[in-house]
C-alpha cells in the first residue's frame, strides 16, 4: 500500500512516552515532519531526534500552553495537517478512594486536553486540503467492566462522544475518529488513589512491550491513511 502519509503534518499529544510515542515511531517513515506536545522535555527531545519530528512543550489542561505549543509546531512544519491525542492518565481507585480533585485531573487531562488540543488545531486542519484528527479512547470507554477505573472509564466515554460529535460537526472537511486499545501497559501517567496502591495497579503500570504498542499504533497509521469513514 503506498505511504499516503508522506508529506502529512502531524501533531501528536503524549509522544514522550506509551502510546503517542509508539505513534510517533508508526508515522515518521511517511511525513514531512511531526510535532510532538508533552511535558516531559528530555524525553520528548529523545523521541523528536528519533523520528525527525519538533519537540513542543505544552501542558494539554492549559489552553494558552497549547495554543503556544501548536503556533510553534504549525511554524515549524508549516502547518497541521493531522492530529493524534495520545495524552492521557490512569488513576484506579474505587468511587470512595478516588477523590474530586483526581476525578477532576482525569477528566481534565484525558477529555477537556483533547478538545482543547483540537480546538487549537483547528484553524491550521481548516486550511488543509486532507485533514485528519485521532482521539485514543479506550474500550472502557465502551463497555466499562474493571473494577476501579470509573474515572478513568467516564473520561474515555467522553472522548468517544466527543469524537463521534466532531465527526458530525466537522465532516466532510475534516475526518475524526477514534481508537479503543484494551489495556495498555505503559510506566507513565498511571497512578492509583492513596488508599488503593496495590500489585494489580503496579501490574498496569510496566512499560509497555514492543507488541502491544506496536499494534496500537498501527491502528493510528490505518486510521489516518484512510480517506473515508468518520466518527467511528
Amino acid at each position: 500500500m503506498p505511504d499516503r502519509l508522506k508529506g502529512r503534518r502531524i501533531l501528536i499529544t503524549g509522544a514522550a512516552s506509551g502510546i503517542g510515542r509508539r505513534t510517533a515511531r508508526a508515522v515518521r517513515g511517511g511525513r514531512r515532519r511531526s510535532d510532538f506536545a508533552r511535558l516531559r522535555p528530555q524525553r520528548l527531545a529523545e523521541v523528536a531526534r528519533e523520528t525527525g519530528g519538533v519537540a513542543v512543550e505544552a501542558d494539554v489542561t492549559q489552553e494558552a500552553s497549547v495554543a503556544r505549543a501548536v503556533e510553534q509546531g504549525a511554524a515549524a512544519m508549516g502547518g497541521i495537517d493531522g492530529v493524534v491525542n495520545a495524552a492521557g492518565i490512569v488513576i484506579h481507585g474505587s468511587v470512595l478512594d478516588v477523590g474530586v480533585a483526581d476525578w477532576k485531573l482525569v477528566l481534565d487531562v484525558n477529555l477537556t486536553g483533547t478538545y482543547i488540543v483540537v480546538r487549537c488545531c483547528l484553524p491550521w486542519l481548516a486550511k488543509a486540503r486532507f485533514a485528519t484528527i485521532v482521539n485514543i479512547a479506550s474500550g472502557q470507554g465502551l463497555l466499562p467492566n474493571t473494577p476501579n477505573m470509573t474515572a478513568y472509564a467516564a473520561s474515555k466515554g467522553g472522548v468517544v462522544n466527543l469524537t463521534r460529535a466532531l465527526a458530525a460537526e466537522l465532516a466532510p472537511s475534516i475526518r475524526v475518529n477514534s481508537v479503543c486499545p484494551g489495556m495498555v501497559d505503559t510506566a507513565d501517567d498511571c497512578r492509583s488513589s492513596a488508599r488503593s496502591r496495590s500489585v494489580r495497579a503496579e501490574a498496569h503500570c510496566r512499560a509497555a512491550g514492543d507488541r502491544t504498542g506496536h499494534l496500537v499504533s498501527h491502528q493510528y497509521r490505518v486510521v489516518l491513511c484512510h480517506r473515508r469513514g468518520t466518527g467511528r
